[in-house]
């Protein structure tokens, strides 16, 4: 059988599976498209047109004819185009263009991480390799050896980095690089989209700096940015370059048939609302395409559910020695040379299945793949797409499966199609004047170049931060600048994926005390606990000792039968309000907040059957930071109008925050661990404790909260930033739409005390959770 005979086999198996147990809520068939060509443009480069030609590029797709002409006129722009659908060549043509008719020209390319670099590289080589002229490009990131650096920078026409080394690497030593700031013509910014949040507002500062070097050397280059769809493609790339730019959405690029399932787990107690495993059901629907000898790519949500997927994939899979290999894992963490391995393996077809975090959810070429299988909702339209855009390319058919979890976020996407389908709502949002950030890279353009008295940063006035930095001895103004004095090295110390840069090594003492995965600070405290499991590609290592001041975890190889998952408890208090909005009966605002927490427990869950076996006290250092929150208000007399017990009621709030926290992704791009939630008291500013086993509240401190008449409880949704991103302020311009989405959710759920897709589980929320949620939430709206 051919593979689209196979595809469509394993389509009616997976029908007949949905149909047997309710588990398919839409069957999308999203018909081949034509292409919408247009000729090259008499001004481009005979031999480039010749190069592009003898390459298969006959035509131009209409979206990049429009570039050309847009760049020709001078102006910045940013195309939003689907996944594979040639956006590489809105830039590769200009640029090319342009340093043929000008060998002295330069150009950046910024990618988000290395790997889509040199996968860029690569399809730029075999472009210039038909040239007649030399034009010379370089990979510039970590992994350039030393002594060919100095090449690089003297030769180099278009140099392929990361933010990262651009960052740490070439702006601090700018006086190496006077040839490409003197020439400077293009900046590329590849995959906008996964610039929002810290990383896009520490990139949006460097971009800052990168154009205050350019102009010091006489260069005012255009920037190019692309993006995958979003809701506000065109506000994202002006905020992020600080100038105007030109949105160019006209896809002219043909697109294979592809059919798109939504698939939620069956209901196994219609009572709890207790569904089977969204990670067991994912298993269940990636075997069924591989037992077809389809390539598939199965995407979990975080490391954990990748190695637990991978360990069971590999069970069904790799029966026998001679299919050793055929399922791999792919995620950050794994070393550089094992990524490349797997990308390869994938290309050349040696591997049948890859299971990878989103860490492969960028333009990284794997290969023509036949199926796409997302475990959980990555959390984005824009991140769906761009994973069911890894299956499948311009001819043929694919398939693209997205398998709900029981969050109420997942539930809501697959029980309302037409909200994915039609178009995007979300809004990339970025904050680069976050104090914390902005102050960082005030510190490395003071090194960069002296600041005179007046300028602004970007469009930002910093004379006061600079009067800051002067007290804390780190530069001096004299004779209208200020100069950079201190011996530290600024950009060493700025992360530009966290506020902190500090990343935790995961040492493995069975084995010579060597170095296996780094995780990131934010992460470390609830995956490297003592007596975590922490798992590495399919491996068990049970955790030790952590090492909280070297940064180091000690784990030891282990074989159990169960994962583990934090327990932590945060107190919110508010520092200011910023605004606040009274509704018909209840206020939102936003402000400043402290939030502190601690990890005071975990619990552990077995694999299969995700059951709870055990628990377990901890007692590690409080994490505490400043940041910004959206915040609802129930007034008390809508708590006093509750006919519920004490007991009842506070499980109904917990509910109700559960509730919220998973709704308030669907208007922000952004994972649900960006944002974080409390309840506090608005009478007192007290928190109130955490609802997870085996730490309860006792009966009489519910009963002392909720026999009060002035007890008012906030919810509270904050970025999980220091400083905030601007996450929450935008659930505050919502208003009702956040509590009536969060309405709608909880009436389709099908259980009757509350599950883990609306108000969570009985057993965590308690009794009645969902009538009293449900109850507020009708009160308030």
């Amino acid at each position: 059988m051919t593979r689209e005979e196979n595809l469509l086999k394993s389509l009616e198996l997976l029908r007949k599976l949905g149909l047997k147990h309710d588990s398919i809520r839409t069957i999308k068939h999203l018909p081949a498209q034509e292409g919408r060509y247009q000729d090259y443009p008499p001004g481009v480069h005979p031999a480039l047109v010749e190069a592009l030609k003898e390459k298969g590029f006959l035509n131009l797709y209409s979206h990049q004819f429009s570039s050309w002409e847009a760049l020709k006129k001078g102006k910045n722009i940013v195309v939003v185009t689907p996944t594979a659908s040639g956006k590489t060549l809105c830039y590769n043509l200009p640029v090319l263009h342009e340093i043929l008719q000008n060998p002295s020209a330069r150009a950046i390319y910024l990618f988000p991480t290395k790997a889509l670099s040199q996968d860029q590289k690569a399809e730029l080589d075999d472009i210039i390799k038909l040239l007649p002229e030399e034009v010379r490009i370089f990979t510039y990131d970590g992994d350039t050896p030393q002594d060919a650096r100095k090449a690089i920078r003297a030769r180099g026409h278009i140099i392929l980095t990361n933010p990262d080394m651009l960052h740490t690497g070439i702006l601090p030593h700018h006086t190496k690089w006077i040839k490409l700031f003197e020439n400077l013509k293009y900046i590329v910014i590849d995959e906008l989209h996964n610039y929002r949040g810290i990383f896009g507002s520490h990139l949006a500062n460097v971009l800052r700096r990168l154009k205050r070097i350019a102009a010091f050397y006489g260069s005012h280059p255009q920037l190019i940015l692309s993006t995958a769809t979003i809701a506000n493609p065109l506000e994202i790339a002006e905020r992020m370059i600080e100038a105007p730019a030109t949105l160019l959405d006209n896809n002219g690029a043909p697109r294979g048939e592809k059919f798109f399932i939504f698939y939620t787990p069956p209901v196994v107690n219609r009572f709890l609302g207790i569904r089977r495993s969204y990670v067991n059901e994912s298993r269940r629907v990636a075997s069924l395409f591989l037992d077809n000898n389809l390539q598939t790519i199965v995407f979990a949500q975080s490391r954990l559910i990748t190695e637990v997927l991978l360990t069971y994939l590999k069970e069904d899979v790799e029966k026998t020695i001679k299919h050793e290999g055929l399922i791999r894992g792919y995620r950050g963490g794994y070393l550089p040379l094992k990524r490349r391995e797997i990308e390869k393996g994938l290309r050349e077809g040696e591997i049948l299945g890859v299971v990878s975090t989103n860490a492969l959810e960028l333009g990284i070429d794997i290969g023509s793949l036949d199926v796409a299988v997302m475990a959980g909702y990555p959390g984005s339209i824009s991140s769906t797409w761009q994973r069911a855009g890894r299956a499948g390319r311009k001819t043929g058919k694919s398939a693209a499966v997205l398998v709900a979890s029981s969050s109420p976020l997942d539930q809501f996407i697959v029980n309302h199609p037409d909200y994915f389908f039609s178009k995007s709502p979300e809004r990339a949002l970025i904050n680069p004047d976050n104090l914390s950030i902005l102050v960082s890279h005030v510190e490395c353009s003071s090194f960069e170049l002296p600041f005179k008295d007046g300028e602004k940063f970007g469009q930002v006035d910093i004379g006061e931060i600079l009067e800051f930095l002067e007290k804390e001895k780190l530069i001096h103004h004299s004779q209208d600048k200020w100069f950079w004095t201190s011996d530290a090295y600024p950009a060493d110390g700025v992360s530009l994926r966290s506020i902190s840069s500090d990343n935790f090594v995961v040492v493995d003492t069975s084995s010579k005390s060597k170095a296996i995965a780094e995780v990131d600070f934010s992460s470390a405290l609830t995956t490297l606990h003592p007596k975590a499991i922490y798992i590495c590609e399919g491996e068990q290592y049970f955790v030790e000792k952590l090492d909280y001041t070297q940064r180091k975890a000690h784990v030891k190889k282990t074989d159990v039968d169960y994962f583990t998952d934090a327990i932590d408890y945060t107190k919110v208090k508010i520092l200011d309000i910023f605004d606040q909005k009274k509704l018909e009966k209840c206020a939102v605002s936003h402000g400043e907040v402290h939030v502190a927490t601690q990890v005071v427990g975990f619990k552990k869950i077995k694999f299969h059957t995700m059951e709870n076996v055990g628990a377990g006290k901890l007692g590690l250092p409080q994490n505490e930071m400043h940041t910004t929150a959206y915040w609802l208000t129930i007034p008390s007399h809508v708590i006093q109008l509750l006919a519920f017990t004490p007991e009842q009621k506070i499980n109904g709030l917990f509910g109700l925050a559960y509730l919220l926290h998973h709704v308030s992704p669907l208007f922000m791009m952004c994972d649900l661990h960006d944002v974080g939630v409390s309840i506090g008291d608005n009478s007192t500013g007290q928190s109130v404790a955490p609802r997870d086993m085996p730490f309860k509240i006792p009966d009489e401190e519910k009963a002392a909260i909720f026999s009060s008449e002035e007890f008012e409880p906030n919810i509270f949704i904050y970025d999980n930033y220091p400083g905030g991103i601007g996450l929450s302020p935008a659930l505050f311009e919502l208003e009702k739409s956040l509590l009536e989405h969060c309405l709608k959710t909880i009436e389709v759920c099908p259980c009757q005390e509350g599950c883990p897709s609306c108000v969570g589980p009985t057993k965590e929320t308690g009794q009645q959770a969902k009538q009293v949620a449900m109850g507020i939430l009708k009160n308030l709206i």
